[in-house]
């Protein structure tokens, strides 16, 4: 998708690969279509509406994982060279002569199929009801994104449009895997331009050479490597203008030098001048045999600095809090799916809008008007990122006679005592969901938010935690005693003599084997009934009943 002759692979050696809160309070431009042919293509028929269920649980990562502030953009009318590239493209792979195609008039636009108009349609209902800004472009989605990023209104565009840099984006995210240390491979354009000499002119005119999604062919026998060579000897203002001027030229007044063998006096620097002036008349050669090179209709879109319906005095782009309820009977009514597991997938969502909104302005009390703050319960490190797990207590008590304890014994506020009630993981890109604790007959949800978000809503609370952590940390003995069963390891310590790797590791072995025992020893007889007792309360309750309990 966008420019012709693997334009990504020349970019690929000058990706960056950021991580969770690259995007953190930022703003950033969304292509839907791109989302919906992506998961489409990924996922097939078995799984129901695709497009709704990576479009729900991607804009949750957005908000929930990676804190950014997503601004989704849909395709308008195809542009009339779009839709003559749209007829070409499916005559060349039905294997039809493209030649005697005939010429697609102004306006006359070739919109995708109906059902992909239906997903789209869909998927814009269902970010309406997530309460975020959904643009529509005049054309391009991916050139609307782009608008938006160089005009300062987003930090970045998600797409896998190569196209987007011609249209002026200045940071492209190609593609996001939220289960990574650094999830984000980004493209700058100051990094292309740094490291390749290569401005926005110039790509436009690499993809008038190679191709294009508005013109697929490009200069005959002209690649990508050819391109890129070509326009490196001109300025980024003057070549567009060279392209134009080649364009216009009679063949018979470009032909090239001959060989050097006729100049055999010159020295070596002379003879690989000629030589690159040969190739480059050969180059201007094949441009001047195109007809109607370059399409000066093309270039005026690539340039064209408004792709919208809007001014940009009148665009203000906002964000609302989701309209859970309804958003939940729309996903019942597409997706099939319970009540109280959509309650407990939009949770993430629903606390970092919470928490943003208390440290802004505090007003509200309750998450979710069922949830209030209790706790820092620990730190916790994922995929190499430090996060608070949050503790939150519900208002309203669980029902006495069921009551679910979370660990074999029940009394610990450890992350062994969090009920894991996320399902398998697939290919989904499923978000995250809060883990289930109840202790003492009170519910909670243990959920992974950002630090900064947390002591900036709670700052008393996080100077709490921090505190009590600081006074277990100089409580916890710096040294263990020797054991006794590594005799021979301390008598060689108190030599200063160093063990070596055998009589360390076996030292180590035997001290962790001679606690082990003495703990199962000591605290099997007493855990043994209360492990029997969870063991058969657990089995009475299934999760999804448990989920119930919880979220409905």
């Amino acid at each position: 998708m966008g420019v012709g002759g693997n334009f990504w692979d020349l970019l690929k050696p000058h990706a960056r690969t950021e991580g969770f809160d690259f995007l953190r309070n930022k703003r950033v431009a969304v292509d839907l279509s791109f989302w919906i042919v992506q998961h489409e293509t990924a996922i097939k028929a078995s799984v129901r509406s695709p497009h709704l269920r990576l479009t729900f649980f991607r804009t949750i990562t957005l908000f929930a994982k990676f804190g950014a502030f997503p601004v989704f953009v849909i395709d308008g009318t195809p542009s009339p060279l779009k839709s003559k590239a749209r007829i070409a493209r499916f005559f060349r792979l039905s294997g039809i002569d493209t030649h005697d195609l005939p010429r697609v008039e102004d306006r006359i636009s070739v919109d995708r199929n109906s059902k992909f108009a239906k997903c789209v349609k869909e998927c814009v209902e269902l970010l309406e009801l997530f309460g975020v800004p959904v643009l529509e472009a005049k054309g391009e989605a991916e050139a609307l994104c782009a608008e938006l990023n160089r005009k300062g209104f987003v930090d970045a565009c998600i797409t896998a449009d190569s196209d987007a840099f011609l249209f002026g984006a200045k940071c492209v995210i190609k593609s996001f895997h939220p289960n990574s240390k650094e999830p984000l491979e980004c493209y700058f354009m100051s990094d292309i331009e740094a490291a390749l000499g290569l401005k926005r002119k110039h790509l436009i005119a690499i993809s008038l050479l190679v191709g294009n999604d508005h013109d697929l062919n490009g200069v005959q026998g002209v690649g990508l490597d050819t391109a890129v060579r070509f326009v490196q000897d001109y300025t980024d203002d003057d070549i567009l203008n060279k392209l134009h001027e080649i364009g216009k030229e009679d063949n018979t007044s470009l032909q090239g030098g001959q060989s050097s063998d006729t100049n055999s006096r010159k020295d070596r620097e002379e003879k690989e001048k000629k030589k690159q002036e040969n190739w480059r008349l050969r180059v201007c050669n094949k441009i001047a045999m195109e007809p109607n090179f370059p399409s000066s209709e093309l270039i005026q879109m690539y340039l064209c600095d408004n792709h919208s319906y809007f001014s940009d005095d009148d665009l203000i782009l906002s964000w609302e809090s989701p309209k859970t309820e309804i958003l939940i009977d729309f996903l019942v009514f597409h997706l099939r799916w319970e009540p109280s597991y959509i309650r407990q997938r939009l949770l993430p969502m629903l606390s970092t809008i919470f928490l943003r909104e208390m440290a802004n302005n505090p007003i509200q009390t309750l998450l979710y008007d069922q949830y209030e703050f209790d706790s820092i319960l620990r730190e916790k490190i994922r995929y190499g990122h430090p996060f608070y797990v949050v503790k939150w207590k519900r208002a309203i008590p669980v029902l006495d006679n069921v009551v679910y304890e979370g660990s074999s014994e029940g009394h610990g506020t450890g992350p062994e005592d969090a009920i894991d009630v996320d399902e398998p993981v697939d290919l989904t890109d499923e978000s995250d969901s809060p883990k289930i604790h109840i202790q003492e007959g009170c519910s909670f949800l243990l959920t992974d938010e950002n630090m900064d978000l947390v002591r900036a809503a709670y700052p008393e609370q996080t100077a709490k935690f921090l505190q009590e952590k600081e006074v277990k940390r100089q409580k916890t003995p710096t040294t263990t005693p020797p054991s006794e069963a590594s005799g021979k390891s301390d008598s060689l310590k108190a030599k200063g003599a160093q063990l070596s790797i055998t009589e360390f590791y076996r030292a180590t072995k035997t001290q962790q084997q001679t606690a082990e025992t003495t703990d199962l020893t000591n605290e099997g007889e007493e855990t043994s009934t209360e492990k029997r007792k969870a063991s058969s309360s657990s089995s009475t309750l299934s999760k999804s009943v448990r989920r119930r309990l919880l979220f409905d």
